[in-house]
């Protein structure tokens, strides 16, 4: 799968956290360029994920690129610029997939579905 990466300067041990989940980088925008706050233009071509570390982003920066994910449907993943966020971020994301795919129907998944409209009613 390839992904967008928006934010933070460097990426340290993030390439190899990636990896492991089976995502390579395709592109890095750091989003401190004062463009990436003003343009909506859409992603580049065959990007197949979004990941935005949002303790290196203004708010304008996160809100072009999550339009920008929403408009082509491309999923977006929001974390801390860490190992551990991230981790934890693509491990949610993998189980949200996973129990979606599940068709047994489980407590787990009708735990979830009344947790989530709890929320909405909120």
């Amino acid at each position: 799968m390839n992904a967008l990466i928006v934010g933070a300067d460097r990426l340290g041990n993030i390439p190899d956290v990636l990896q492991a989940f089976g995502i390579r980088i395709a592109a890095h925008v750091s989003g401190r360029d004062s463009t990436h706050q003003r343009r909506s233009a859409p992603l580049p071509a065959g990007i197949q994920m979004v990941i935005l570390f949002t303790d290196f982003l203004g708010h304008n920066v996160m809100q072009r690129f999550r339009e920008a994910a929403s408009r082509e449907g491309v999923p977006l993943v929001c974390c801390r610029r860490s190992v551990c966020a991230l981790q934890q971020a693509l491990g949610r994301r993998a189980a949200r997939e996973e129990c979606a795919a599940c068709q047994a129907g489980c407590a787990e998944s009708a735990r979830r579905g009344a947790a989530r409209s709890a929320r909405s009613v909120q």
